[in-house]
């Protein structure tokens, strides 16, 4: 698993492969010039023969070597932190941008499965931990290897036997990091799930503080939290102990190969072998060149397990199942008709929504979320062109099932839904979706202004049709009285607005898209009664002409309907106006009497 996730990540450096290339340079020269100054040391203590006996000579020129060298030093170091942090940089851009994207093409099924903090949390804090592994594997592990690969052959170069000394005790220090590293991924796995859960613990406490204030709940929220904070604790704790004894084991390994080389330099300099004390100097150096890598590795390992945990999540979410692609005919149909579109004169040219005609079929469709439960049953709906459907039902019933079916928000099981004649899996998502109109009971409103809220539907409305469709859902009102009036700005969800403030501009946005087909889900249900009235005359004018779904459970708002279909257990038990339903002594007939008279269905 880290070895193809490591894979993908290497991946994603490819579009950075110039910047790495000149990273790798400077690296390379970083460490070949850090090299070659404990040569430059050693030649230096050698020109020091005796008291009062220095080669000043020989000597200056070895200083000002040694400064030049310690120049090209720094910029190389220099350079390539500047190229490491822009490829680390881009690559968390691209990751977000993919993460990002992928969440926009997801089945619903899939976000309906996943707390949407736990999305969130890998977007954003499994990314950052992604960048931070890649930056120190950028700027230590790279220079790391290297520095030790280069020091080697130094070391070999100048006395093969010292080297050889330090070569054998190195594995030990190599075996010990590996198997820490691997005890403690599993740690660091546990930990970064729970972070995901804690994560989405924190966001839908935060979205329903309400109701956790209206229940009483505060204290048991915080027991929950509580557990699950000390549990993400306790899975920190162990990885950070784990982790840690990497450092001192692999400093004390490093300091025997210290004291191994101090050990055999000091006899070959005593022995008389061409071994001088400049050259023992040297070795000593690289010995401390050499082991530093190796803690800084250590380090790096830790880090690196961590960021391989969560660059898992941030692929799997990257990776997880799209939607079933459009088919090749709709998408080809869909081109064909844009084409057309652009043919046309834009003083006559209307958007393929608008010629709807806005004739549904549903034929024997079946649905369930989960196979041994079967929801939608030979479900068969027809609704012509113009006509207002009313969809009622308990709870569970499926009817929003249904209203996720013709959107597509999920694939139907068996059937077929047709529009105009065309099976909806014929047509491309975005030309489905462009029919219909929707009012749902959760207002959504994005951070912004009420003008980019409403246009969010029709860029191209002007204002005068803005304010006309405002108007319409007696919403330009309250609007008038904000304090920029169309141009007050809105936080997340509305900000400060009323919930029924937020029904009507996004009742209001919906007119002014002018959709040939609405779906209405419990549109009025956060609005009062006074309101309630004038929204239903605004839905009439608004519905004219045009098919309607509306699903609701006051039945009062649906009286009008054309025909209503109740559903019972997947399936239409009933159908009829109003009226016909009420002579019935059926389950509309209860249901209406449960609201209105008190009866217990």
């Amino acid at each position: 698993m880290r070895r193809d996730t490591l894979k993908k990540v290497l991946h994603s450096l490819r579009p950075y492969r110039g910047q790495a290339a000149l990273s790798f340079a400077a690296a390379v020269l970083t460490v070949l010039s850090t090299l070659y100054l404990p040569i430059l040391i050693g030649d230096a203590v050698d020109l020091v023969i005796g008291p009062s006996a220095v080669n000043f000579e020989g000597l200056v020129p070895i200083l000002i070597t040694m400064g030049a060298v310690t120049g090209v030093t720094a910029v190389c170091q220099w350079a390539m932190n500047i190229l490491n942090n822009r490829i680390v940089c881009g690559v968390v851009r691209d990751l977000r941008v993919q993460a990002f994207s992928r969440i926009q093409h997801l089945p619903v099924a899939y976000l309906d499965a996943h707390p949407v903090g736990d999305i969130v949390s890998r977007v954003v804090a499994d990314v950052d931990t992604v960048a931070d592994g890649l930056l120190m594997g950028f700027t230590q592990l790279f220079t790391g290897v290297l520095t030790i690969l280069g020091t080697l052959a130094f070391m070999l170069s100048v006395h093969v036997w010292i080297a050889l000394v330090v070569i054998l005790i190195t594995p030990l220090s190599l075996f010990i990091a590996r198997y820490i590293a691997r005890k403690t991924h599993r740690f660091f796995e546990a930990q970064s799930v729970t972070r995901g859960q804690q994560t989405a613990m924190i966001h839908e406490t935060v979205t329903n503080e309400k109701v956790v204030k209206a229940y009483r709940q505060e204290e048991q929220v915080k027991a929950k939290f509580a557990e699950l904070n000390e549990t993400l604790k306790d899975q920190s704790m162990k990885a950070v102990f784990f982790s840690s004894l990497v450092n001192p084991t692999t400093r004390f390994v490093n300091a025997l190969v210290y004291a191994a080389v101090g050990g055999f330099g000091a006899w070959a300099v005593l022995g008389g072998r061409g071994f001088t004390v400049g050259m023992l100097t040297c070795f000593l150096t690289y010995a401390n060149q050499y082991t530093k890598p190796f803690n800084e590795i250590s380090g790096v390992v830790t880090e690196l397990e961590n960021a391989l945990v969560c660059a898992e999540r941030v692929y799997s979410l990257i990776e997880a199942e799209t939607e079933t692609p459009d088919r090749e005919t709709a998408e080809a149909a869909s081109a064909l008709q844009d084409a057309e579109a652009a043919a046309v004169p834009a003083s006559y040219a209307e958007p393929a929504a608008r010629t709807a005609r806005g004739h549904v079929q549903a034929e024997h469709v079946y649905f369930s979320y989960d196979p041994a439960k079967p929801l939608l049953q030979d479900l068969n709906i027809e609704a012509k062109p113009g006509e207002h459907i009313a969809i009622v039902g308990t709870t569970g019933c499926g009817k929003t099932t249904f209203i996720n079916l013709l959107m597509r928000f999920y694939e139907i099981g068996s059937g077929v839904i047709r529009i105009d004649g065309t099976d909806i899996r014929d047509m491309t998502r975005a030309e489905l979706r462009s029919r219909f109109g929707m009012v749902l009971q959760d207002t959504w409103l994005s951070s912004g202004t009420i003008r980019e809220n409403l246009m969010t539907g029709r860029p191209d409305a002007s204002e005068a049709e803005m304010v006309e469709a405002a108007k319409a859902c007696h919403a330009h009102g309250f609007i008038r009285r904000l304090p920029d009036g169309y141009d007050t700005a809105v936080g997340e969800d509305g900000g400060s607005l009323s919930q029924g403030q937020k029904q009507l501009l996004c009742i209001a946005r919906v007119m002014l898209a002018d959709p040939p087909m609405l779906i209405l889900d419990e549109a009025t249900s956060s609005i009062d009664t006074r309101t309630e009235l004038r929204v239903q005359s605004a839905f009439t004018k608004l519905m004219e002409g045009r098919t309607s779904f509306i699903v609701a459970h006051r039945l009062s708002t649906i009286k009008n309907a054309d025909r209503i279909l109740v559903m019972n257990r997947g399936r239409i038990e009933e159908q009829g106006t109003h009226e016909e339903l009420l002579a019935r002594d059926g389950l509309y007939r209860h249901l209406y009497e449960s609201q209105f008279k008190g009866i217990a269905v």
